[in-house]
């Protein structure tokens, strides 16, 4: 299947409306909360045009009920979720899957990312770029990459960095001050 989801569903949690999108390949988009229903729907309807709302199918469901016991403070693993990745760049996608084994409570740095993919740390820029080009975050855990020295980094969520700190929080992972955060890529 393209990349074009088919359907969407937007649905709440604890800290707020999240939306997800799919295909029969799998999960393609993935809306971190927002504040209420409309923008995470506005936000998903724009990253997957031609989508329909929709019921999502079991497999859809499972990922929807994961979301909402991760953004309850439950421990979740989304590792083997299926992913539509078609049409991703081939480059963001190794790293997309490298990420996937970073699993809840840990994190790793734009960095290690990039040697983990067989890359320099000088890559470090190149993960930063597909971090903020991830189409499932919270499926793909961009919020566990940090910058060097354990800084927060960028975050491009709605928001940002303190989205960033509170999906760590869940996590019992604790960051510096958020001060130190940058409010986004200065990409």
């Amino acid at each position: 299947m393209s990349r074009f989801a088919k359907h969407y569903h937007v649905f709440e949690t604890a800290l707020g409306f999240c939306a997800i999108a799919w295909s029969d390949a799998g999960v393609a988009r993935f809306q971190l909360p927002t504040k209420s229903a409309e923008p995470a729907e506005r936000l998903i309807r724009r990253r997957v045009p031609g989508a329909e709302p929709g019921a999502p199918a079991d497999d859809v469901a499972a990922v929807v009920a994961a979301a909402k016991r991760y953004f309850g403070g439950e421990e979740t693993d989304f590792s083997q979720v299926r992913l539509d990745l078609a049409g991703e760049d081939a480059f963001f996608t190794r790293i997309y899957a490298a990420l996937r084994r970073v699993g809840w409570g840990r994190t790793t740095t734009y960095g290690a990312l990039a040697k983990e993919v067989g890359l320099g740390r000088e890559a470090a820029r190149d993960v930063g770029e597909a971090m903020a080009k991830n189409p499932a975050p919270l499926i793909i855990p961009c919020h566990r990459v940090l910058a060097a020295g354990g800084k927060i980094g960028g975050f491009s969520a709605p928001g940002g960095a303190r989205t960033k700190m509170r999906m760590l929080e869940l996590e019992g992972v604790r960051v510096g001050p958020l001060e130190a955060a940058q409010r986004s890529f200065g990409f």
